[in-house]
């Protein structure tokens, strides 16, 4: 048991820091002036991937995986409002 809560320790230790490290990152590109740019079509193209790998894992493994089909919905949602601002290949 102590090894499982050591190793959730570590893992919430390694997310704290790499949050801190993209806060870090945003607040320099906003004092620099550079904005970052989405690409909405890489949204769009994540939910194509996620949401029939959601369903399919839903299915076959465990109920659990419903979550990466409701991320893969929420993409393409997300990459269809915003269709007007696609990068042009």
């Amino acid at each position: 048991m102590t090894l499982y809560l050591w190793a959730a320790g570590i893992i919430a230790a390694i997310l704290v820091l790499l949050g801190i490290f993209a806060i870090v990152v945003a607040l320099k590109r906003k004092r620099e002036g550079r904005q970052i740019k989405i690409d909405y079509y890489a949204f769009f193209i994540l939910g194509i991937a996620f949401f029939p790998l959601g369903l399919i894992l839903m299915y076959f493994i465990d109920f659990g995986f419903i979550g990466l089909a409701g991320l893969g919905i929420t993409y393409i949602i997300i990459g269809l409002s915003h269709r007007n601002q696609w990068r042009r290949m």
